[in-house]
């Protein structure tokens, strides 16, 4: 999920890195990676059939496209062949296939954007396991660990070596490029192009709350696109924040290619929220019913939650460095002035209160005990007419 400014400098001077990368391929100079990204972009054409590798992995065999329509009946799992590493040595995504005995749609279920969010794993891992391929119509397309470096430091962002120490977002690079200058966006453009736009009618990317930070059961979803608002409202959560927000976001480069898609979010990040990931289990489940993937009768929705929709997020943010004590809860709803945190120095003195700007509910709130000037403290989602302009949220 993004950082606390909208539209951070960083991610404007790496796009613009990235755009003369692109300029430079096209005269034909040939930086770091470039090679390898024109020696496979031919493979992106999914009519050309699932292209495996040779290569088998702890009993699993690798690809380097995916085309669902020439699998059997059942269930299959495989190693998807993503972007080289500075040795040679290339990152695997874990990919799981239930292919239905029946036609029908197609159904895409990511996680792992971002190395420190457990839970959606979890999540997906539990819908796949109660899926019978013989009893199902269409298919479901599970990619878990989408950014296997940042998943093995359980850290938020892809490290990057091609200019030295880089961290980067990969949820600010999609739909790619396999022609970029930095290894995050090749391996973007690779899952995007080569696993899920081919192979998938409609997408569900779950995330969690940053480290430092936690969240309600919530949903970032279009709600002004109807396929969309159908598949959040089967899920039975507390809130949907009704906006597009950031550039580069999986689900938004999806539904720019066609792909109704949303962005659930699964409370905390580091961990396995046993309590909330049932909840996302039942609206997936109600969503795979929804589109005849399944039978049966739908569970829970927001309907039985009350879901609180807001189209805005209001950021309350530290003005300075200190111990941090939070004086309302997720989920609490507040009025306009309403003072929501204190901060004190390490000599115990009070440095600052802060309140919130407007009335809404508290969407996500600080765990970390301390904040520095800058550091987003809560969220208050609520609504107002206009939608437009620099968002902050959480994610």
């Amino acid at each position: 999920m993004p950082d606390n400014d909208a539209f951070p400098r960083r991610d404007f001077l790496v796009s613009s890195i990235t755009a003369v990368g692109a300029v430079a391929l096209a005269a034909g100079s040939n930086p770091a990676g470039a090679q390898e990204a024109k020696s496979a972009a031919p493979n992106a054409d999914p009519s050309s059939g699932t292209l495996y590798s040779g290569d088998v992995i702890q009993g699993k065999k690798v690809i380097s496209s995916l085309d669902i329509a020439d699998l059997e009946p059942g269930m299959h799992a495989f190693y998807f062949q993503g972007v080289q590493m500075p040795s040679g040595q290339r990152w695997y995504v874990s990919v799981l296939v239930a292919k239905g005995s029946k036609s029908g749609k197609r159904i895409g279920l990511i996680s792992g954007v971002h190395g420190d969010e457990m839970s959606p794993m979890h999540t997906i891992q539990t819908v796949m396991r109660q899926l019978d391929p013989a009893q199902m119509s269409g298919s479901v397309l599970a990619v878990l660990d989408v950014s296997r470096p940042a998943i093995e430091g359980m850290a938020r962002r892809w490290p990057n070596s091609g200019r030295g120490v880089d961290l980067i977002d990969i949820n600010r690079t999609f739909p790619g490029n396999e022609n970029g200058p930095d290894a995050a966006t090749r391996h973007a453009a690779l899952v995007f192009n080569r696993l899920l736009r081919p192979n998938i009618d409609y997408a569900i990317d779950f995330h969690t709350a940053a480290t430092g930070m936690d969240m309600t059961a919530f949903h970032l979803a279009r709600m002004d696109l109807p396929e969309v608002k159908a598949m959040a409202e089967l899920y039975p959560i507390s809130q949907i924040f009704d906006n597009p927000a950031y550039p580069g976001l999986l689900a938004s480069a999806l539904i720019d290619a066609g792909v109704p898609a949303f962005t659930p979010e699964i409370g905390a990040p580091r961990i396995l929220d046993h309590n909330m990931i049932p909840v996302f289990v039942e609206g997936t489940l109600n969503v795979l019913k929804h589109h005849g993937v399944i039978a049966g009768a739908i569970g829970r929705t927001g309907k039985d939650t009350n879901i609180f929709v807001g189209n805005r997020a209001h950021p309350v943010m530290a003005s300075e460095g200190g111990f941090v004590e939070l004086l309302v809860n997720l989920k609490d709803k507040v009025e306009a002035g309403q003072k929501v945190a204190i901060q004190r120095n390490t000599f115990g003195e009070v440095v600052a209160e802060y309140v919130s700007g407007v009335a809404g509910e508290v969407a996500a709130r600080r765990t970390d005990a301390t904040a520095e000037p800058g550091t987003m403290l809560l969220f208050v989602l609520y609504n107002e007419p206009v939608k437009d302009g620099a968002l902050a949220y959480p994610e």
